[in-house]
């Protein structure tokens, strides 16, 4: 079984020999932790967890279609926040990219992430074409 380094125009790739954004594996798709950070590696500044969230989600999806799969091919997150009272603002965004039986999901809070504006960080794992014909 080989491995893959999977890229989106639409996603930043880092400087190399850092790490890779998304790397597949057979059928099973890791994408690494994501941020708000634009195309520029400045922080998209979505007001609060809500907006932050919602710019990460939309990068592990074009991550995720890059490597022929659907964000409902997502089986596991991990997710790090800096204030963690404010996870409802998450799960409200996570609805806009997730229907049927959302993924299995880790919440954990941090003191810090690579900048003080990141206040949300989520890694994700996605089994490509495993929600095809799942309802």
């Amino acid at each position: 079984m080989n491995k893959q380094r999977i890229t989106s125009p639409a996603v930043k790739e880092p400087a190399p020999q850092l790490w890779s954004n998304c790397m597949v594996v057979g059928d099973v798709a890791y994408v690494s932790g994501m941020t708000a950070r634009g195309p520029d590696g400045q922080t998209v500044l979505g007001e609060d967890e809500y907006g932050q969230s919602k710019v990460i989600f939309q990068k592990i999806k074009d991550l995720v279609e890059a490597a022929g799969g659907v964000m409902d091919d997502v089986v596991k997150m991990t997710i790090f926040v800096t204030r963690i009272g404010q996870n409802t603002k998450i799960w409200d965004a996570r609805k806009e990219f997730f229907t049927g039986d959302f993924p299995a999901c880790t919440l954990v809070e941090v003191s810090s992430l690579a900048k003080p504006e990141i206040l949300v960080e989520i890694e994700a794992t996605a089994h490509i074409g495993c929600s095809k014909g799942a309802d």
